[in-house]
C-alpha cells in the first residue's frame, strides 16, 4: 500500500469531532474535548469492546476520601468476542468513514482501486494506532490529573495550615490583649485601694488629732469653768448680800411710800367727802328756790335734747364699729381658732414684756449680759447630740439664775432664737431639739417663742392680710403690716422679705416635727397638721403663701407622712388640684419657680426621704464625757450637772 498523505484544511469537524485541534486550547477545553470523544466512542457499537472505557473522566477540585487509585482494567468475555467478531469489520469501516469522511481529501501515489481489503486494512491500522494513542493520552491525562490533585491537596493543606496559624496568632493576640487589660484593671484597683488606705489612714490620724485636741480643749474648758464657777460663786455670794441690803432698803422705802400714799389717799377721801356734802347742801337750797313750773319744763326739754344727742352719738359709734369690723373681715384671711391662739400668745407676750420693764425699773440693773450669753449659746448650737444637750443645759441654768429674773431670760431666749434663724448657718433641726428640751421644763418659753414667730411672720399663725385702700393709708403701711422691714428709710425688697419668710417657716416646720424620746413637744405634729389644714382652708394662693407652704413641707413633710400616711397624701392631692391650679392661673412674676419646686416635691416624693440634718449626729468625741448608752435616757431623769439630756 502506498503512502497516504492526508491534508486537512482549516479546523474541520467530522461528526462533532475536531479533526485538527486548536493549538491555543486550554487544558480544561482539551479535557472537555477528550470527554466528548470518549462519550461518542462508548455510544458507538463499532468500537471494539476491549477499548471501551469503564467510566468517564471526572476531574473534581475537591479531594474525595472514597476515590481509589486503581489501574485501568479492560474485561473482554468470550461471548462478547463471538458476538462482536462478525461486526468488527463493519464497525471498522463505519468508524473509518466517520473519522476520515472529508469532502476535500487528497491522496498521492494511490490508485483508484475499489479494493475493500485495502480500505479495511487501512482503517484497521488507523484504528489500532488511534487506540494506542488514546490509551497513552488517557494515561498521560490520568498522570496529569494525579499531579494536579496532589498539587491541589498540598495547596489545600498549606491553606489550612496558614489559616490555623493565623487563628492561633489572632487567639494569642486576643489573650495578650485580655491579659494586658486584666493587668491594667488590677493595677487600677490596687492603686484605688492604696489611695483609699492612705485616705483612711490620714482621716484616722486627723480624727485622732482632732479628738485629742478637743479632749484637751474640754479639759481646759472644764478647768476654766470650775475657776469661773468659783469666782462666780464668790461674786454671787457678795451680790446676794448686797441684794439683801438693797432689798431691805427698798422694803423700807416702799413701806414709806405706802404710808405716804395711804396718807394722801385719806386726805383725798376727806376732800371728796367734804365736796359731796357741799354739793348736797347746794342742791337742797336750789330745790327750795325752784317754785314755778317753767323751770321744770325747761329741765324736761333739756333732758329730751340730751337723750336725743346721746342716741345719735351711740348710733354713729355703732355704724363706725360695724364699718371697721366689715373692713377687717374683708382684709384678714385666717381661721378663727388660729386668731384666738395668736391673741392668747400675744397677750402673754405683752404681759411678760410689761413685767420685764417694771422689773428693770425696780431693780435698776442692766441684764444685757445674760441676754448676750443666751445669744452666744444659741449661735453655738450645732447638729450633734453633745452640743444640743450642753447648750440646752446651759440655757436652763440661766433661766434658774437668781441674779436674773426668769421672765427676762425667757423673753431673751425667744427673741434670740427667732432673730438667729435669719442666719444662713443656722441649724434649724438642732435648734428645734434645744427648744423642745428647754420648753419641756419651762412651758412659758414655748408661748413666748411662738408669739415672737407670729410677730416676725404672720404665716406661722397662719393668716394673710389683703391690701385695701380703705384699710391702709399707703402701700408701705400694708407692707409693714405683713412683716416687711424698713431699712435706711426704705422698705426691703420682695426677695429679701421672701428669704426671711422662708427662714421663719423652716424654723416653725423643724420645731413641730422634732421628737425627743422621753420629752414631750408642746407644739408637735398635731399642731403642725392643724396649721396646714387652716392654711389650705383659709389662706389664698399667692407668692407669699406658696413660699411659706413649700418651706413648711420641706421641713415637716417627712414626719407628717410617717404619722398620717393616707391623710397626708390626700392633703398633697388638695395642694396639687386646688392650690397649684390657682397659682398657675395667676400671672405674677416669680411664681413659676415656686410652682415648679412644689410640683417636683410631690412628683419626686421627697417626703419619703428624711431631710438632711434631721437626725442628730453622734459626738465627735468617743464617749469620754457622755457614754453612748446614756443618750437614750430621759431628759427629766438627768441630774443638773450632766452633759446629756437624752
Amino acid at each position: 500500500m502506498g503512502a497516504v498523505k492526508l491534508e486537512l484544511r482549516c479546523h474541520q469537524r467530522i461528526d462533532g469531532i475536531a479533526v485538527d485541534p486548536d493549538p491555543d486550547w486550554k487544558f480544561d477545553t482539551l479535557l472537555s474535548e477528550l470527554n466528548s470523544l470518549e462519550t461518542k466512542l462508548n455510544t458507538s457499537t463499532k468500537v471494539p469492546a476491549p477499548f471501551i472505557k469503564a467510566r468517564p473522566r471526572d476531574f473534581s477540585n475537591e479531594k474525595s476520601a472514597n476515590t481509589s487509585r486503581r489501574p485501568f482494567v479492560m474485561h473482554v468475555s468470550d461471548d462478547e468476542m463471538e458476538d462482536t467478531e462478525s461486526e468488527v469489520e463493519e464497525d471498522r469501516s463505519l468508524v473509518a468513514a466517520k473519522r476520515f469522511n472529508c469532502d476535500k481529501l487528497y491522496l498521492s501515489n494511490s490508485d483508484d482501486s475499489d479494493d475493500e481489503s485495502d480500505l479495511e486494512f487501512q482503517s484497521y491500522l488507523m484504528g489500532e494506532v488511534g487506540s494506542v494513542e488514546g490509551v497513552l493520552c488517557e494515561l498521560t491525562d490520568e498522570h496529569e490529573l494525579d499531579v494536579k490533585e496532589e498539587i491541589r491537596n498540598r495547596i489545600s493543606a498549606l491553606e489550612s495550615d496558614l489559616m490555623g496559624q493565623s487563628e492561633k496568632s489572632s487567639s494569642a493576640l486576643t489573650r495578650v490583649e485580655r491579659y494586658r487589660e486584666a493587668r491594667w484593671e488590677m493595677d487600677r484597683k490596687l492603686d484605688t485601694h492604696y489611695q483609699r488606705k492612705i485616705a483612711e489612714a490620714l482621716d484616722n490620724h486627723l480624727t485622732a488629732v482632732q479628738r485629742d485636741h478637743e479632749l484637751r480643749s474640754q479639759i481646759e474648758e472644764r478647768k476654766i469653768r470650775s475657776d469661773a464657777a468659783y469666782e462666780e460663786a464668790k461674786r454671787k455670794e457678795k451680790a446676794l448680800q448686797e441684794e439683801k441690803v438693797r432689798q431691805e432698803k427698798a422694803k423700807v422705802e416702799s413701806e414709806a411710800r405706802l404710808r405716804a400714799e395711804e396718807a394722801k389717799s385719806a386726805a383725798l377721801e376727806a376732800e371728796r367727802r367734804e365736796a359731796k356734802e357741799a354739793a348736797e347742801r347746794e342742791a337742797t337750797e336750789t330745790s327750795t328756790r325752784a317754785a314755778s313750773g317753767v323751770a321744770q319744763e325747761e329741765a324736761a326739754r333739756s333732758q329730751i335734747d340730751a337723750n336725743s344727742r346721746t342716741s345719735n352719738e351711740s348710733k354713729g359709734f355703732a355704724s363706725d364699729a360695724a364699718k371697721k369690723s366689715q373692713s377687717a373681715s374683708n382684709v384678714l384671711r385666717a381661721a378663727e381658732s388660729a386668731l384666738n391662739l395668736e391673741q392668747g400668745r400675744l397677750q402673754k407676750f405683752k404681759e411678760i414684756d410689761e413685767r420685764n420693764q417694771a422689773l428693770r425699773l425696780t431693780y435698776n440693773k442692766d441684764f444685757s449680759s445674760f441676754e448676750r450669753h443666751i445669744a452666744r449659746l444659741i449661735r453655738q448650737i450645732s447638729g450633734t447630740k453633745e452640743i444640743v444637750s450642753e447648750k440646752s443645759h446651759d440655757i436652763f441654768k440661766i433661766f434658774n439664775d437668781p441674779l436674773c429674773p426668769q421672765s427676762i431670760s425667757i423673753a431673751a431666749f425667744a427673741k434670740k432664737v427667732v432673730s438667729r434663724c435669719e442666719s444662713p448657718e443656722y441649724d434649724v433641726f438642732a435648734c428645734g431639739h434645744v427648744i423642745v428640751l428647754v420648753t419641756s421644763q419651762v412651758p412659758l418659753a414655748m408661748d413666748l417663742l411662738l408669739a415672737e414667730l407670729h410677730r416676725a411672720c404672720i404665716y406661722t399663725v397662719p393668716k394673710h392680710i389683703i391690701y385695701s385702700k380703705s384699710a391702709f393709708k399707703s402701700k408701705e403701711a400694708y407692707y409693714k403690716a405683713i412683716g416687711y422691714k424698713e431699712r435706711d428709710g426704705k422698705i426691703e425688697s420682695v426677695e429679701d422679705y421672701l428669704k426671711r419668710l422662708d427662714s421663719y417657716m423652716r424654723l416653725y416646720g423643724a420645731l413641730i416635727q422634732t421628737e425627743v424620746e422621753g420629752v414631750q413637744n408642746l407644739h408637735g405634729l398635731k399642731e403642725g397638721w392643724a396649721w396646714i389644714a387652716r392654711f389650705l382652708n383659709t389662706l389664698p394662693a399667692n407668692r407669699y403663701t406658696a413660699v411659706a407652704l413649700y418651706a413648711f413641707l420641706q421641713m415637716a413633710g417627712f414626719a407628717l407622712f410617717r404619722k398620717y400616711k393616707s391623710q397626708f397624701m390626700k392633703m398633697l392631692s388638695i395642694i396639687s388640684n386646688n392650690f397649684l391650679e390657682v397659682l398657675k392661673a395667676r400671672e405674677e412674676s416669680g411664681l413659676r419657680a415656686i410652682i415648679v419646686e412644689i410640683q417636683s416635691y410631690m412628683e419626686d416624693k421627697r417626703f419619703l426621704k428624711e431631710p438632711e440634718g434631721r437626725a442628730l449626729r453622734g459626738s465627735l468625741l468617743s464617749s469620754v464625757l457622755v457614754p453612748e448608752q446614756n443618750y437614750q435616757q430621759s431628759y427629766h431623769h438627768q441630774p443638773p450637772n450632766r452633759y446629756s439630756y437624752y
